[in-house]
């Protein structure tokens, strides 16, 4: 009986033995478990990382090359939108001062064509009709001088009456300013009075261009009725094209008469083209806060035509900045950066501006760069103005060229969690 109770009493510490090693053990498995997710939340929260290392083998590889900051002069610009126009005393419509049927055309869409060229040709009857009144009133005026010295005749002999001699002088002044109107309107229709005869009576007129240009719209077609009313054609001198900007108010006070304005097609930004300022608007236009600049455009106007939307560049005085190489720059984000040395080599020398310096101390085998947020100012001859927005000493040594692939391997870095 003794023995039975020591077994059973054995036997219950066993039980609660095994009972508190199992709590014991799922106790260590919940605390790691929490810890566990603790750090897998501690990654999560992890911000983006600000610097790299690269060591001197890398760095050599992709040949990246270093320099500072440096002050350079540098257009300044305004940006501003606009369209091309060509003023209306340099576009003109293609009419007939006379109604008729047109008999031929001479030109066709898109033609250059010169002013005085005859670009149609219009038939009436009743040019023939001016033509032989003409030549009817100038057979009148004759006769009619011929009575006048026949009637001063006898008033000198005293045989005639002196109203009879102011009627023949009368008639002959009637009859000069109908031939002196048949004349002017012969000669509106393209035809020399003094070659009209009974031999030689045109039915038809030539209608010319009024000016220089080419041929924008075309509305008549052979065996029409043209007539006043009734342009044939349109013509624009596009050697003519003024270019108008809309400029804000709080930029007015920067331009002037005389400045280059550098634009190209909005809808087509392949080609550069030049204008000049000439004439700066004094009021706004229409309900909007810009005021019209109007300019000259210069030089190559090939494939310019009116009415066309641009966005020009207003160039201003050149302003000295600080100015870093275009490759220094990376876009991450929406966000522009520059990449600075962190730990600086320790042998160092001068570089004249422009000059790029690779060298690495030997003592390190790594160099860390730091990103260092800046805004981009105007770009010019290959550099561009910036203003930093992070802290950096003015004698920083910073990437020049090379930030691309610091970046790409920055962003690695964030991706596999290396630190």
């Amino acid at each position: 009986m003794y023995f039975k109770i020591n077994k059973i009493i054995l036997a219950t510490g066993l039980i609660a033995a095994v009972l508190m090693s199992n709590a014991c053990s799922n106790h260590k498995e919940n605390d790691g478990h929490k810890h566990g997710q603790e750090e897998t939340t501690s990654h999560q929260d992890e911000v983006p990382p600000t610097s790299v290392h690269l060591t001197k083998e890398q760095i050599n590889t992709v040949k990246i090359k270093f320099g500072r900051i440096e002050q350079k002069q540098l257009t300044a610009t305004i940006k501003a939108n606009g369209n091309l126009r060509v003023p209306n005393n340099f576009q003109a419509n293609v009419t007939s001062l006379f109604g008729g049927v047109i008999k031929s055309l001479n030109f066709q869409m898109g033609d250059y064509v010169k002013k005085g060229q005859v670009l149609a040709t219009i038939e009436n009857p009743q040019f023939i009709q001016l033509q032989e009144e003409y030549l009817a009133v100038s057979s009148r005026i004759v006769f009619a001088e011929q009575e006048a010295q026949r009637q001063q005749a006898l008033n000198d002999g005293g045989a005639g009456a002196l109203k009879n001699k102011q009627t023949a002088d009368a008639e002959i002044n009637s009859l000069s300013v109908r031939k002196a109107s048949l004349r002017k309107q012969i000669q509106l229709m393209g035809i020399d009075p003094d070659k009209v005869s009974n031999a030689n009576l045109q039915s038809s007129l030539a209608v010319v261009s009024p000016i220089n240009g080419t041929i924008s719209n075309l509305f008549a077609r052979i065996g029409s009725y043209a007539d006043v009313s009734s342009p044939l054609a349109e013509i624009v001198d596009n050697a003519r094209l003024h270019l108008d900007l809309q400029v804000f108010e709080k930029d007015l006070p920067k331009l002037k008469v005389g400045q280059i304005i550098h634009f190209t097609l909005t809808n087509n930004p392949v080609n550069e083209y030049d204008a000049r300022v000439y004439s700066i608007g004094s009021s706004f236009e229409n309900n909007s806060k810009t005021i019209s600049v109007h300019c000259d455009v210069t030089g190559n106007k090939s494939g310019l035509i009116d009415g066309m939307n641009v966005t020009g560049l207003v160039s201003l005085d050149k302003a000295t900045t600080p100015a870093v190489p275009n490759d220094a720059i990376v876009n991450a984000d929406g966000r522009y950066f520059i990449f600075a040395v962190r730990d600086a080599p320790e042998e160092t020398h001068d570089h004249e501006d422009g000059e790029g310096h690779d060298h690495l101390h030997e003592a390190k085998n790594e160099v860390t760069f730091e990103k260092i947020e800046i805004l981009k100012g105007v770009s010019e001859l290959g550099y561009t103005a910036i203003i930093l927005i992070d802290d950096l000493p003015s004698n920083a040594e910073i990437v020049t060229k090379g930030a691309f692939f610091i970046n790409a391997k920055m962003a690695d870095s964030s991706d596999g969690h290396v630190h």
